[in-house]
């Protein structure tokens, strides 16, 4: 309920005649439709076992426009969903670190185009893998051209996952290179997968630039985060170390199997050897919808100023030229399926989000940004239109065949209120 509305209920309250006022404006009338919408599919979808609990918020530039949650924390369990349910937001992590990176750029700390050697020295030794010899070890060579922070951010670095790289599976399997889950320093010493600025493919680049700004503010990514973006806009259920109030509101994780949903066992390390800025956060959509909210109002949010406008212009367009994004297919049984946004359609990258190219099914305005998390929790920020929203989950694989469709019915109901 936006700040707007309830001063209009509270001037209501206080004649004490409600049916004497005018009626209430469109915005309200918008918002009324809005709750009966949303809250029928993502009732339906809990009720029809196709998730085990959701909670999903939309803004616009005044504030909330629709909160609700449905279904239980644990499948077969009585512990129902809530507008504060904290969940492992996986690779929203992603655009909390970026904008990190982000205010070290406008700060003049940082550079986008600079060698990001420079300033982490580890990206130096960097290797293109080109393949395996007859031995089964790896095969590489020197990269053509230096790592950049833009492309770390735009994931044209070279970077990527053994999820959806079966050459950095193999790689990892041969070196005995730790999964990136386990937070552990040696995962990130997996070779580039081709040269820098060549192409798109999903991986692990945000987490060096992570490292990045702990580097150059002295300050570990969470409490970077915690001073300069967090705290300021009021985020305070949102940390790489699940706190013991976060814990009693905890998500259960799921997975889907041919006998249906199970409860698993999955929690990302709470004492890291480092803070994974690609993936490591816990939040609540609540939370995550005060960062939306932030982008939809030039850089402002909860009375804060986090960023400038010309910095979110920035952030929130097309940094990789016509590089295109491509589907993420995955490597093995597990942890994804086939994931792509509105296939058909041109996607590119920001720094460091999505960007579709042209308007979406769901209603969403080209040039709008986008993401989402290993675990199926999904946003999207429409600076044209000022509207966005967050729908969370807590089920493996990633782009779940309901969870999914359930984010774009989800979208569609809030553009359709708008109309």
């Amino acid at each position: 309920m936006t700040n707007q509305r309830r001063q209009y209920l509270k001037a209501a309250g206080a004649l004490g005649a409600l049916s004497l006022l005018p009626a209430m404006p469109s915005a309200f009338a918008s918002e009324s439709k809005l709750k009966a919408s949303a809250d029928a599919i993502l009732k339906a979808a809990t009720d029809a076992g196709d998730v085990p609990g959701v909670v999903a918020m939309a803004t616009n530039r005044n504030g909330t426009i629709y909160e609700g949650a449905f279904g239980t924390r644990q499948a077969g369990a009585d512990n129902p969903m809530t507008a504060d349910t904290v969940v492992w937001i996986a690779s929203m992590t992603k655009a909390l670190t970026g904008a990190a990176a982000m205010q070290q750029v406008e700060r003049g700390k940082l550079s986008l185009d600079a060698p990001a050697h420079k300033i982490l020295p580890q990206l130096k030794e960097s290797r293109v893998l080109t393949g395996f010899d007859a031995a089964g070890q790896p095969v590489t060579r020197p990269p053509k051209r230096d790592i950049t922070l833009r492309h770390l951010l735009t994931h044209t670095s070279g970077h990527s996952y053994d999820i959806w790289n079966p050459s950095i599976g193999q790689y990892m399997k041969v070196k005995n290179v730790p999964g990136i889950i386990s937070c552990q320093n040696a995962a990130l010493t997996t070779p580039l997968v081709f040269d820098p600025g060549e192409r798109w493919e999903y991986g692990t680049g945000i987490d060096f630039a992570g490292k990045m700004v702990e580097t150059v503010t002295g300050q570990k990514l969470g409490q970077y985060l915690r001073d300069n973006l967090l705290a300021p806009l009021g985020m305070n259920n949102s940390a790489f170390k699940i706190s013991a109030d976060m814990r009693t509101r905890l998500s259960r994780m799921h997975a889907r199997t041919p006998d249906g949903l199970v409860p698993i066992e999955f929690e990302i390390p709470q004492e890291p050897e480092f803070e994974m800025g690609g993936g490591g956060m816990y939040s609540t959509v609540g939370d995550y919808l005060k960062f939306v909210q932030m982008l939809l109002n030039d850089g402002t949010g909860n009375g804060n100023r986090v960023f400038k406008k010309s910095t979110v212009d920035l952030m929130t367009k097309n940094a990789m030229g016509k590089t295109r994004v491509t589907m993420l297919k995955p490597a093995g049984a597990g942890s994804s399926n086939d994931a792509e946004f509105f296939p058909g359609l041109p996607k590119a990258w920001g720094l460091s989000f999505m960007t579709n190219e042209e308007k979406a099914p769901t209603g969403r305005t080209a040039g709008s940004v986008a993401w989402a998390g290993l675990a199926n929790s999904y946003y999207w920020i429409d600076r044209k239109k000022g509207v966005g929203g967050v729908l969370a989950t807590q089920i493996l694989p990633f782009a779940d065949v309901k969870a999914l469709p359930l984010f774009y019915d989800f979208e569609t109901a809030v553009y359709k209120s708008l109309a």
